[in-house]
Order: C-alpha cells, then sequence, then structure tokens
C-alpha cells in the first residue's frame, strides 16, 4: 500500500462552542492548528489531505489553499461530527486503500504515530485501527477504505463512534508511545495546555517514557537504572539553576530515563538516538546519542549534556555511587585489552572534569549533593 492511496479527513466545520474561540485558527507553536494537522501527515507521507469545513469557512479557504489541500464544504455542519465525515467520506475515490479522520481539535497527535498505523495497516489490512496510549484509545482512527460507502450512508444515532462499532471485532489497537492522541483543545484551558506541549514536542512526558519502555520490552534492571540517572541528572540540574543557570529539567529527567533504551544494540547510544528520532522525539535524541562519549574540558561551560553524562558515570546499577567505584569493576575486567582500558580511562576522565567543575560552581562535594530522595525527583519529566 502507497501512502498516496491513503486519505486524510480533517474535521474543521464546527461551532467551536466550548472553546468560545476558533479551534482551526488557534495558534500553536507558531503555526494554526490546522496547518500543523497537514503538516503531520504530510510528515508521515500522507499527502491527499482534505480539509471539511463548514462554520465560519470564509476564513479556512485562503488557509487551505495556501496549504495546497482540498477543501469540502459542509453546509449541514450543524448537525454534528458525522455528517462532516460523511461529506469527506462522500469525495474520496472508491479505490482508496484506507483513510484517517482527525478532528482539527486534536492537534499534536505525532508524525510518528501516523506512520505507525500505516505500517501496521500494510501488514494486516484490519478493517479498523486505533492509536492506543497505555490503554486508552484516541484519535485518528485509520479505516479500511472498502468501509467508506457504509459509513457515510449510516443513518442510526450515536454518530461516527457508533458506526465503527460495526467492526468491532477485527479492530486493532495499535500501541503508541504518544499521549496526544488523547488531547484535545475543547476548552480554554486545554488550549493552554496543548500549546505549552507544542513548544516542547521533542521532550516526551514522563507518560511517554513509560509507555516507550514498554512497548521495547525494556528489561527492568534498566528501566531502574534509567530512573536513578533521570533522578540524579534533574537533582544536579535543579541545584545548578539555583546557582544561575537555565537547565531545561524535564529534557534532562526524560533522557535520563531513556538514555540506555536500546543498550543491547550495537552502540547503543547512537542506536538509542535513531529510534527516538523516528518517534519525533528529536531533543532527547541529541541528548542519548551523547551519553557515552563527550568532550569536555574544565573550562567549558556546563550544559544538559555533561550533566546527563556525569549522571549516568555515577550511577551503577540502580545506586548511586562515586566515580571510582563506577569505574573500578571495568579497569579491572578490561587490564589485558588496551584499546578498550583507554577509552574508559577516557570516559572517567572527562566524568572528574565535570564533576569538579560542578563542585567549584555549587561549592558541595557531590557526596553531599546526590543522596537519593524521595522519587518525586521524575515528576520533571513530566
Amino acid at each position: 500500500m502507497m501512502a498516496n492511496k491513503v486519505v486524510a479527513i480533517v474535521l474543521a466545520a464546527g461551532l467551536s462552542s466550548r472553546m468560545k474561540q476558533f479551534k482551526p485558527l488557534l495558534p500553536l507553536g507558531g503555526v494554526s492548528a490546522l496547518e500543523r494537522v497537514v503538516r503531520t501527515f504530510r510528515e508521515a507521507g500522507v499527502t491527499d489531505v482534505r480539509v471539511v469545513i463548514g462554520h465560519r469557512h470564509e476564513e479556512l479557504e485562503p488557509v487551505i489553499e495556501s496549504l495546497g489541500v482540498r477543501p469540502v464544504l459542509n453546509r449541514r455542519h450543524r448537525e454534528g461530527m458525522i455528517s462532516s465525515v460523511t461529506a469527506g467520506i462522500n469525495t474520496i475515490d472508491p479505490e482508496a486503500d484506507a483513510f484517517f479522520v482527525q478532528p482539527v481539535d486534536v492537534s499534536l497527535v505525532r508524525a510518528a504515530t501516523i506512520r505507525r498505523l500505516l505500517q501496521v495497516y500494510r501488514q494486516s489490512r484490519a478493517d479498523l485501527l486505533y492509536p492506543c496510549f497505555l490503554g486508552r484509545r484516541g484519535h485518528p482512527p485509520l479505516i479500511a477504505g472498502r468501509h467508506a460507502k457504509a459509513i457515510a450512508s449510516w443513518g442510526g444515532a450515536g454518530g461516527l463512534r457508533a458506526v465503527l462499532a460495526r467492526w468491532e471485532q477485527t479492530a486493532l489497537e495499535v500501541a503508541v508511545a504518544d499521549d496526544l492522541i488523547l488531547c484535545d483543545m475543547d476548552t480554554p484551558d486545554a488550549y493552554q495546555s496543548l500549546a505549552a506541549r507544542a513548544e516542547r514536542l521533542g521532550i516526551p512526558s514522563q507518560a511517554e517514557c513509560r509507555a516507550l519502555l514498554t512497548l521495547l520490552g525494556v528489561e527492568e534492571q534498566i528501566i531502574r537504572h534509567g530512573r536513578e540517572v533521570a533522578r540524579v541528572a534533574a537533582e544536579l540540574g535543579e541545584r545548578l539553576n539555583r546557582a544561575g543557570f537555565h537547565l531545561d529539567l524535564p529534557l534532562l529527567a526524560a533522557a535520563g530515563l531513556l538514555h540506555d533504551l536500546a543498550r543491547h544494540k550495537p552502540d547503543h547510544a547512537l542506536a538509542g538516538a535513531r529510534l527516538l528520532r523516528e518517534l519525533d522525539f528529536g531533543a532527547v535524541a541529541d541528548l542519548v546519542a551523547s551519553h557515552m562519549d563527550i568532550v569536555f574540558s574544565f573550562q567549558e561551560p556546563i550544559n544538559a549534556a555533561a550533566v546527563l553524562f556525569l549522571a549516568d558515570k555515577l550511577v551503577n546499577g540502580d545506586q548511586s555511587v562515586s566515580l571510582t567505584e563506577r569505574f573500578r569493576v571495568a579497569l579491572e575486567r578490561y587490564a589485558d585489552q588496551p584499546e578498550i582500558i583507554r577509552k574508559v580511562r577516557d570516559r572517567l576522565a572527562t566524568a572528574q572534569n565535570i564533576q569538579q567543575r560542578l563542585e567549584s560552581l555549587l561549592g558541595h562535594p557531590l557526596v553531599e549533593m546526590l543522596k537519593p530522595v524521595a522519587p518525586a525527583i521524575i515528576k520533571h519529566a513530566s
């Protein structure tokens, strides 16, 4: 199945009555909600995007024209969402393989989620697929094109959910590490929350970190190690920020939780970073890529990469330890392998440089600063 045989139907015809503002044109991360949804589908490889409009359609038509997508006018938009779904479906070519239905107010779904749904559909040819985050279904469903006519002719009550229930027995739930499939902007508070997330899409929430580790089947011992590295990194970052720095604590905590998610792969730091970029977590990917080896001298400014590097070297298993203890085993194990010993010593020297720099900035030995505290420190990843 080629992506150009898949259609995205974006629903933007509603009255925005609860929101009190016109949702399709609300800004999210520098672009309108409508433009962001269109961009997401295109990034995922879906080029045939159709936007169903109704309420205030005159304002949306020039925007849709500038985006190069197809407008579909629904003059019956006051009859509810199913009328817009029907209007969109009635424009689809009978040979279309499948179609998405995406409300414009669920605006921040990641392109990786769309790509994953397409991948599973190619493999399964299922009637209906739902993205699912930690057991909860979200948007957008991907529906086999062969059911378009039945949905468009639906005359019963209950809207789209009711008609899709006809294929419930064969529906697939596709697990994704994307909590934004559940996030709409039906109220001003919900919009403010989404607007804040739009500025930080490269950083997974704590729940997304947990979902991703589960999806990848990461071992519990690696997860425990990541939690402690996240705790240490967030604690160091918080102390540095009190001293006048501006480190991103949620970014540090998320990178700590995920830094070893590809631990059993060759070059696991780069492998993990590649996977995170594929999932649209680019900001965390950059830190994960450098957690094994970075260049740092005592004179260099402290940044998030240096803090994560040091935090990882201060944790053995799920316990915080000194650098001497952390590196002792490796130095003994590889004593007869000069090339490996050189790398181990280089990492130890880098970690010592960072530690000395931090202690000079904060005025306390790290051993005093990193005593375990309540697990709530990981709140910084949310």
